[in-house]
């Protein structure tokens, strides 16, 4: 299938890895040109070698100065903008919300929550401008379902789900569509770094935290980033342009999250 997204143009938070860099190598695929941002500049390093036609910057979503600057190089790098992704977050602390220290509540919900509105903002005056403007804020099933002992990603993903139907319904009138992805347990070291977490917390095995994260879930397996990249690329394709103010899961069905 032809998406017609050719010249698209795409900037993706936290590109450079895991799920980032599966949506940015899903658009080019389809002749779209992409600019990431990442705070790993190792990751940069590498990419700049193996796709070297991304464009790319270091910045931290969570620092607006960072923000500001990532925007100017992107647009300039890109000549505007079509869709902006935003997938930068981080997994947080484990534990019970009395055991959370503070200062990682803040920067849980300061990366996952307000660095997206840090660059939705700046965002939606170019996409005005778009014929085929769209937002895709990266959620979580923690965002629909909580999850126990990660309050701080909860929280922050619940807000995703809420900016983003705020934002669909602001920005319709100008043709910008607006959705949030909830993924599910997604293949990488995040949700292994995450079930190793869990299971001490819980004074349990790694397998039977495994085993218990999938209790819940009817397609027992982990996503592939790759899934995630296909749905968020054909929404952004013109097939896409009545989607908006919408939760879409890619989770194999998750009724619960332990």
């Amino acid at each position: 299938m032809n998406l017609a997204l050719s010249g698209h143009r795409v900037l993706v938070t936290a590109g450079a890895n895991g799920i980032g860099l599966a949506i940015a190598r899903a658009f080019l695929a389809e002749g779209a040109r992409v600019h990431v941002c990442d705070v790993d500049e190792a990751a940069l390093a590498r990419l700049a070698q193996s796709d070297p036609v991304i464009t790319r910057s270091r910045a931290d979503v969570s620092n607006r100065e960072d923000v500001a600057s990532l925007f100017r190089e992107a647009i300039g790098a890109l000549g505007g903008l079509d869709c902006l992704v935003n997938n930068a977050g981080i997994a947080g602390p484990a534990g019970r919300v009395d055991e959370i220290a503070p200062e990682d509540w803040d920067r849980c919900v300061a990366i996952d929550l307000t660095g997206q509105f840090n660059c939705a903002r700046l965002a939606v005056p170019h996409l005005k401008a778009s014929s085929n403007a769209s937002i895709f804020n990266l959620s979580s099933q923690a965002g629909k379902h909580g999850f126990p002992q990660r309050s701080p990603y909860a929280a922050a993903k619940w807000g995703v789900i809420g900016f983003t139907k705020a934002l669909a319904a602001e920005l319709g009138e100008f043709g910008i569509r607006a959705n949030a992805i909830c993924p599910g347990l997604v293949e990488g070291p995040r949700i292994q770094g995450v079930i190793a977490d869990k299971a001490r917390a819980l004074n349990i095995s790694h397998e039977a935290m495994t085993e218990r994260s999938f209790a819940a879930v009817s397609i027992k397996r982990f996503v592939d980033p790759n899934d995630i990249a296909r749905h968020i690329v054909f929404l952004a394709s013109p097939f896409g342009r009545t989607t908006s103010g919408q939760e879409i899961s890619v989770c194999g069905d998750t009724r619960m999250l332990a």
